[in-house]
C-alpha cells in the first residue's frame, strides 16, 4: 500500500499511506504522483483492451502500419494538415500546452497528422485523451502506428528556433517523394533508446515505479552496454521506491563501486537507506557520514569519509538497543491488499484506508501497484483482543471512484476531514499532468454525512493531506509539499476558528520537519506523532514523537525504537494515552499484505516508578576551559559492562538517565589527542549527580625541570616495602604510555626512589626493583624495550623533603619520597 499511498499523496507528492515509497508527490500511502485517472469517465481496467476502452469512451482510433521512422505505439492527434502555414500556427499553439508535441507524414496521401502526445501504451492514451488532453474537445482521436521500424526517441519541439527549423524542413520537403517521409522534429534529439528502455522511462517518470523495475531488470539483462549511470541509478530508485530493498541495494551498491564519484547526495541517502532496510547498519552509518558532507560541501564531500562516529551513530546505536515490552498483533482486518491510516472514531470504532476491492463485476484498479482505489472503512474494536472486526464501507457520500484515506474526527463526532484525489466533476492536474491530494471536510447532518467541500488552504499546484485534529478540535495538523516547506513533505498546522475558516498555515519548524519527508501526523495531549524518513531511525519511515510545551513549541523529535518501528515503512501511529493501546500501520515482512495495521498495547506509565536517578556534567579542557562538544562520554557498571554511551552536546553536556540508585558506576571519557578520563560515580536516589571533567592533553605531560626534559604524571607511588605496580600508578603509567606512542621517536630513563626507613642498601635494592618493576609495565604495554635506556633505583640518596631518618616525619611525609621519575633523553 506504501506503493499506492506513495503513489497516492505522492503521487501528489505527500502520501497519504506509508513508507519508502516515493519522495516527490504527497501520497496516500507514501508516494503517488503522477496519477493516469480518467475524468469524467468509469475508470479504465489495465486488463481492458485499446479498442474497447477508446470505444467505451467514445475515442475515434486508426491504425498505421509501417511507416519508416515512426515509433511505434499511440498518438493522440488534435489536427491533419498540409504542408504550411497552418501545420507551423498547429504546432506552435500546441507547443504552449504540452511538453513534446509533433506530427507524423503519412505518405499515402501526403497529409500530416498532428500530435499533442506519444503514448507506448493504448490504454495509457485513452486515459490521456480523456483527462488532459482538450477533454472537451471532439476533434480529437488516436492514431495507433504499428510494425517494424528504427529503434529512434520520439522527436518533439522544443524552443522556438527548432519550430523555426522544423517550418523550413517542411516547406523545403513538401515535393519529396512517400519514401522519405518520416516524423519530422527538431534536430536537438537525444541519443537513441531502444523501445524497452523508453517504455521503462516512461513508467519511472509517472511514478509507476513497480512496472519500470521489472522493465529496468530487462534492459540490464540484455547486456552491459546497458549499465549506463543513468539506467542503473533509475532501476535502483525504482525497486527502492517500491520498497524492494534487496533490489535497490544490489544496484546501489553496483552504481558506488562503478559511478561513486557522481552520485548525488540523494542517491547517497537511498543507498544508506537501502542499507538499513536489509539490517546492514553499520554501512549505512558510514554512508549517511557521506550524506552529511555532500549536503554540506559536494567538494569536500569527494574525499574519504572518515570512521568517527557521529552524534546520529550513537542514537541510532541506542536505538537498536533498545527493544520496549510491547505486544503487537496483525489484524483480522487486513487483506493482501494495503490497510493503513487507522483513526479512532467515536468510543468504540475505527475508521482506516483500505485497497481491498468490495466490487466484483467492476474491479478499478489504480497502476501505480495495480491495487484497487482506496476507500474508507469502519470497523468496531474488540476491547478484550484489541483486534478490528466487522469492517464496512464508511459513508457513500464520502467514498467515490478515486482514492480516500487519512480521516480524523472533531472531538464530538459531528466533522471530519480526509484527504483525497484534487476531485471535482473530473480529476484535476497541475501543468506538468499531475493530480495532487487535497483536504475536505464533511459534517453530519441527521446522522448523514454531507457532501464534502475542500479546505481553503488547498491549492492546485501542491498537495495536502494526513489531516489530525488536536483533541480539543482547535488546531488542525497536516501535511503539505506547499511553498515553505523544509523538505519534500512537511507537517504544517492551523487554527480553527469558530466561525469555520482557519489561520494561516505554519510550518512546524526543524525540530519536527526535516529535508525528507514527514508525514502521518497524530496528536495527542501535548506530545505530536509522525511518521519520518529525515530523522534518524532504523529503516524506511520510522515513527517519532516530539513532545509540546507552550514556550519552546516542539521539542526534538524521539525515535519510539523497537518493535514499533522496523527495517521498513511503519508510520499512521495513533494511540490512547490513558490505556497505552493503539494501532499503526507498516510493511514489515510477516504481514498480510503491502500494508498492514497493527494493534500495540504497552504498560500503563502509572505501572512504572518514576525514576529520576541521573548522573550529568560538562566536558571542559583542563588549559583553557574551553567547553568540548562530540567528547564521547562512557557509562559503565562493577563489572565493567558498558552500559552507556554518549556524545556530548554543543555546550559540552552529557546526560545519563534512568539509573540505578544507590548503585556505582564508572565514567570514561574519551576525546582525540587527549588523555582518557575515568573516574567512579555513585548514584542517589531520585537526583542528579554532577560530575565536570576537564582533559588534559597529551604534549601537557612533557615538561622542563632544572634544565632537564621529563614526563610528568601525577606520582608513581608504590607502598612500603613493596615493588609491585598499584592501580592509581597503573593509570598513570598508561598515560605515559600514551605519550610516547604519540611521539614514536622518544626515549626515556626511568629512576625509582624510596623513603630514609631501612638499610640505605636494602633501599636501593627495592628501588632498583621498582624501577624494573616500572619499566616491565611500559614494555608489557606496547613499548619497544630499546626506548627505554635505563631503569635504575637510587634508594634514599634523593629525598624530595627533610625525612632522612634524623627527624621525626609523618606517613604522608615519608609517602612522597616513594616514587619514580621518567626522564626524557631523546625526542
Amino acid at each position: 500500500m506504501k506503493k499506492l499511498i506513495t503513489a497516492y499523496f505522492f503521487l501528489a507528492v505527500l502520501g497519504l499511506t506509508a513508507q519508502t515509497t516515493s519522495e516527490t508527490s504527497l501520497v496516500l500511502a507514501s508516494n503517488t504522483e503522477n496519477m493516469q485517472v480518467p475524468l469524467d469517465t468509469d475508470p479504465i481496467s489495465i486488463d481492458e483492451t485499446f479498442e474497447a476502452a477508446a470505444d467505451r469512451n467514445e475515442i475515434p482510433h486508426r491504425k498505421l502500419t509501417n511507416l519508416a521512422g515512426v515509433e511505434e505505439g499511440y498518438y493522440i492527434i488534435t489536427g491533419v494538415f498540409g504542408h504550411g502555414k497552418n501545420l507551423r500556427r498547429a504546432l506552435r499553439k500546441l507547443k504552449k500546452k504540452y511538453a513534446a508535441p509533433g506530427f507524423i507524414n503519412n505518405p499515402e496521401n501526403n497529409l500530416n497528422y498532428v500530435y499533442a502526445q506519444y503514448h507506448p501504451f493504448g490504454i495509457e492514451a485513452v486515459e490521456a485523451c480523456v483527462s488532459t488532453v482538450n477533454p472537451k474537445s471532439k476533434d480529437k482521436w488516436i492514431l495507433e502506428v504499428e510494425g517494424k521500424t528504427e529503434e529512434k526517441e520520439i522527436p518533439t519541439v522544443q524552443n522556438k528556433e527548432s519550430l523555426k527549423e522544423l517550418s523550413n524542413s517542411i516547406e523545403n520537403n513538401t515535393k519529396k517523394s512517400s519514401d522519405n517521409a518520416s516524423v519530422k522534429a527538431n534536430n536537438n534529439v537525444s541519443p537513441a533508446k531502444s523501445k524497452l528502455l523508453h517504455r521503462a522511462d516512461q513508467y519511472f517518470n509517472k511514478m509507476w515505479y513497480a512496472e519500470a523495475a521489472k522493465l529496468y531488470e530487462e534492459v540490464l539483462k540484455k547486456g552491459k552496454q546497458n549499465y549506463s549511470f543513468e539506467v542503473i541509478r533509475k532501476a535502483a530508485d525504482a525497486h527502492y521506491l517500491n520498497t524492494n530493498m534487496e533490489k535497490a541495494l544490489q544496484w546501489y551498491d553496483f552504481l558506488y563501486e562503478n559511478y561513486k564519484d557522481d552520485m548525488s547526495a540523494d542517491n547517497i541517502f537511498r543507498y544508506a537507506h537501502s542499507l538499513k532496510g536489509t539490517g546492514k547498519y553499520a554501512r549505512s552509518k558510514r554512508l549517511m557520514r557521506l550524506y552529511g558532507k555532500k549536503t554540506k560541501n559536494e567538494d569536500t564531500a569527494k574525499t574519504d569519509y572518515t570512521n568517527s562516529r557521529t552524534s546520529n551513530e550513537v542514537v541510532l546505536d541506542n536505538i537498536l538497543k533498545t527493544e520496549h515490552t510491547m505486544e503487537i498483533k496483525n489484524l483480522a482486518i487486513n487483506s493482501k491488499y494495503s490497510e493503513f491510516s487507522p483513526m479512532f472514531f467515536d468510543t468504540d470504532k475505527v475508521v482506516f484506508s483500505s485497497a481491498k476491492d468490495s466490487s466484483f463485476f467492476n474491479t478499478r484498479r489504480y497502476k501505480w501497484n495495480d491495487q484497487p482505489y482506496l476507500d474508507l472503512y469502519v470497523a468496531k474494536i474488540n476491547e478484550e483482543s484489541q483486534d478490528l472486526k466487522e469492517a464496512i464501507k464508511f459513508s457513500k457520500k464520502i467514498n467515490t471512484k478515486y482514492h480516500e484515506a487519512s480521516v480524523t474526527f472533531s472531538p464530538d463526532n459531528t466533522t471530519l476531514y480526509f484527504t483525497r484525489n484534487n476531485y471535482g466533476k473530473k480529476l484535476k492536474r497541475d501543468k506538468n499532468g499531475v493530480n495532487h491530494l487535497k483536504i475536505y471536510r464533511s459534517t453530519k447532518v441527521d446522522g448523514e454525512w454531507t457532501e464534502a467541500v475542500e479546505l481553503p488552504f488547498n491549492s492546485d499546484n501542491y498537495s495536502t493531506g494526513h489531516p489530525a485534529l488536536s483533541p480539543d478540535g482547535k488546531k488542525l495538523y497536516f501535511v503539505s509539499d506547499m511553498p515553505g516547506s523544509i523538505g519534500m513533505s512537511d507537517i504544517f498546522v492551523v487554527d480553527v476558528l469558530e466561525n469555520g475558516t482557519f489561520s494561516k498555515p505554519m510550518n512546524l519548524g526543524p525540530n519536527v520537519n526535516t529535508e525528507k519527508r514527514e508525514m502521518f501526523p497524530f496528536i495527542s495531549d501535548k506530545k505530536l506523532y509522525f511518521s519520518s524518513d529525515g530523522h534518524t531511525g532504523i529503516g524506511g519511515l520510522d515513527i517519532f514523537k516530539a513532545a509540546y510545551n507552550e514556550t519552546d513549541g516542539f521539542q526534538p523529535a524521539i525515535n519510539l525504537g523497537k518493535p514499533i518501528n522496523s527495517k521498513l515503512d511503519d508510520f499512521s501511529y495513533i494511540v490512547n494515552e490513558e490505556t497505552q493501546k493503539g494501532f499503526f500501520a507498516s510493511n514489515r515482512s510477516g504481514g498480510k499484505g503491502d500494508d498492514d495495521i497493527y494493534s500495540f498495547r504497552t504498560p500503563l506509565v502509572e505501572e512504572i516508578p518514576e525514576n529520576l536517578n541521573v548522573i550529568a556534567g560538562v566536558i571542559t579542557e583542563r588549559q583553557t576551559g574551553t567547553v568540548m562538544p562530540e567528547a564521547l562520554v562512557q557509562l559503565f557498571d562493577e563489572n565493567n559492562i558498558k552500559l552507556k554511551e554518549m556524545l556530548t552536546e554543543d555546550d559540552g553536556s552529557f546526560v545519563f538517565e534512568d539509573l540505578q540508585n544507590n548503585t556505582k558506576y564508572t565514567l570514561k571519557t574519551i576525546y582525540g589527542q587527549y588523555f582518557d578520563d575515568e573516574r567512579a560515580v555513585v548514584t542517589k536516589e531520585n537526583e542528579t549527580i554532577s560530575v565536570d571533567i576537564s582533559l588534559k592533553r597529551l604534549k601537557e605531560m612533557i615538561a622542563i625541570e632544572d634544565g632537564i626534559k621529563k614526563l610528568k604524571t601525577e606520582m608513581i607511588h608504590f607502598d612500603f616495602d613493596k615493588s609491585y605496580i598499584r592501580k592509581d600508578a597503573a593509570i598513570e603509567l598508561d598515560k605515559l604510555v600514551d605519550v610516547m606512542n604519540e611521539y614514536p621517536q622518544m626515549t626515556i630513563k626511568i629512576e625509582s626512589h624510596t623513603d630514609s626507613r631501612g638499610a640505605k642498601s636494602y633501599n636501593e635494592y627495592l628501588s632498583d626493583k621498582r624501577a624494573k618493576s616500572t619499566r616491565d609495565y611500559i614494555i608489557s604495554k606496547g613499548i619497544d624495550s630499546e626506548r627505554i635506556e635505563s631503569a635504575i633505583g637510587y634508594g634514599e640518596n634523593r629525598l624530595l623533603n627533610e625525612c632522612n631518618g634524623k627527624i621525626r616525619c609523618s606517613e604522608a611525609n615519608h609517602y612522597l619520597n616513594r616514587r619514580s621519575e621518567f626522564i626524557i633523553t631523546n625526542m
